[in-house]
């Protein structure tokens, strides 16, 4: 078993990590993995996202990718000419295409309404976003059925059954997303499953992407008694208190104190679908992240690394997936962003700098796929089929003061104070060689924001300014050695920690 507490005792200032080789295994899926999000459908026709994006799922390991608006006019999808309707899909297909290239797939946001189908003209954010229902759902389900045929004839059948397709984005936040009632976005919902499996009963179809993981039973008791499919629930979490949509951020988002923040949510939603009619359906957290605005600076912080991590193992397997709500801050909700660091949601800001959250889903990535036995709440232990070795461990500490918000606090230097010593002990490892490498985020370290206020946050940053952060904090080891062990023998190593630092040892057998 391993033992690790990072509330230790004020004398000894000590956090002990001790595990066995030989104590019991389990598989670990790496569910964060599944899906990303991104920002709306035509930046995905931009060289720099695209760049970013096979970035990602190179160094991350991201399988599907979800963003808004494939159906929007900015798209080309639908066009009224002399009063006949005309479907486009070749932008559409052009990121489809480059998806396949570097091994993704999308995860289908059937969103927003094209303005030939729509019933009224409410639009939201600054790429004007229809967000009305069609005012004729014949036409909704004839479009929805015409685009997924369109799918199976130049992808296939089976690549198309790897896909998911969702209906909507957050309808329960009115009239932000819809303008409409519950019921409404049942109905949207309905054309538009019927006609997803119209086309192969196989296709994998669901909702209600709500904000708050809202409507969840409501969803599945209608799809129930109206016998209407569904193959997956999908909702979203952020862990502040306060509001959903607002991409300027003047609202002063407050990062939440309780323990549960988004987590609890997820494991409400998988109690309420175990209860339900259909309690084998999957569920999908296709947006998540510390704060739901694009101008929030705790997605530049250090901090942000240890929160991920930390929600992530309060989830354990509760979920499918959890989208990290985005990738890149290439995102257009408020308009083009041009600051270096302005708390875009991406893990990588404009220029392509990495910020501290990249890293702890690039240590997520490299844990093996078997977790040794743990019952504590801020580690994980691995090997792989290699008989390499693995340990994250992290320490999370919400430091921002009362009476101040996100926007005020983690815009400053912030020096994190010593936890003391995390001590890492390992018993029965295989004899032979190890390469011994030792990563860490924290404050300075892999921590490109702190460095950007080094050099004055200036508003715009020069080649050499972007090279001089990337090489500040590119990722490497900040120790290495290698080391020999007996057969059976105990491997250990003591390290400072801080809070919100997040370490990663990996022992590669040579």
């Amino acid at each position: 078993a391993i033992i690790m507490s990072t509330k230790q005792a004020a004398a000894k200032k000590q956090a002990m990590f001790s595990c066995s080789l030989t104590d019991k295994t389990t598989p670990l899926p790496h569910f964060w993995e599944e899906v990303v999000g991104s920002g709306h459908a035509p930046l995905a026709l931009r060289a720099d996202w695209q760049r970013q994006l096979k970035q990602c799922h190179d160094e991350l390991g991201f399988r599907y990718v979800r963003f808004h608006d494939i159906l929007s006019d900015d798209m080309g999808t639908m066009m009224d000419e002399q009063n006949q309707l005309l479907y486009s899909f070749f932008n559409a297909d052009q990121i489809c295409d480059f998806l396949l290239s570097i091994g993704m797939k999308p995860f289908v946001e059937l969103t927003f309404m094209p303005s030939t189908l729509s019933s009224g003209s409410t639009t939201v954010f600054h790429y004007g976003a229809n967000v009305t229902p069609p005012k004729e759902y014949a036409e909704w389900a004839k479009f929805v059925g015409r685009l997924i045929r369109h799918r199976v004839e130049r992808y296939g059948i089976d690549e198309v059954c790897t896909w998911f397709f969702e209906v909507w984005n957050e309808p329960n936040l009115k009239p932000g997303f819809w303008t409409r009632t519950q019921d409404d976005y049942f109905k949207l919902y309905k054309y538009a499953a019927q006609a997803v499996k119209s086309v192969n009963k196989d296709y994998r179809v669901g909702g209600p992407a709500t904000a708050g993981a809202a409507w969840e039973t409501e969803m599945i008791d209608y799809c129930y008694k109206n016998n209407l499919p569904i193959d997956f629930i999908s909702t979203h979490s952020y862990g502040v208190n306060q509001g959903f949509l607002d991409e300027f951020g003047n609202s002063g988002t407050v990062l939440a104190r309780e323990e549960s923040a988004v987590s609890g949510d997820v494991l409400q939603s998988r109690k309420e679908i175990a209860a339900s009619p259909k309690p084998n359906l999957e569920l999908h957290y296709t947006e998540w992240s510390a704060s739901y605005t694009p101008a929030d600076p705790v997605h530049d912080s250090y901090i942000e690394a240890a929160y991920v991590l930390q929600k992530l193992k309060q989830v354990g397997d509760a979920a499918n997936s959890m989208s990290y709500w985005v990738f890149t801050d290439i995102f257009e909700e408020p308009g083009p962003r041009f600051e270096p660091f302005h708390g875009g949601f991406g893990m990588l800001n404009i220029q392509g700098i990495n910020k501290p959250v990249f890293y702890s889903y690039q240590f997520l990535n490299r844990l093996g796929n078997i977790e040794l036995a743990n019952k504590d709440a801020a580690s994980w232990a691995c090997k792989d089929s290699s008989g390499n070795i693995q340990v994250l461990a992290w320490d999370f500490a919400n430091t921002l003061p009362d009476s101040i918000n996100n926007q005020q606090y983690f815009i400053r230097d912030l020096p994190s104070k010593s936890k003391g010593k995390l001590k890492v002990s390992i018993a029965n490892i295989p004899g032979g060689n190890y390469a011994l490498e030792v990563y860490r985020i924290g404050y300075r370290s892999n921590d490109a924001y702190s460095s950007y206020l080094s050099m004055g946050k200036p508003q715009q940053l020069a080649k050499q300014q972007v090279e001089q952060i990337k090489k500040q904090n590119d990722g490497s080891p900040f120790f290495k050695e290698i080391i020999t062990v007996k057969d059976g023998a105990v491997f250990s190593k003591e390290l400072d920690i801080r809070e919100n630092d997040v370490f990663f040892l990996n022992l590669v057998k040579l």
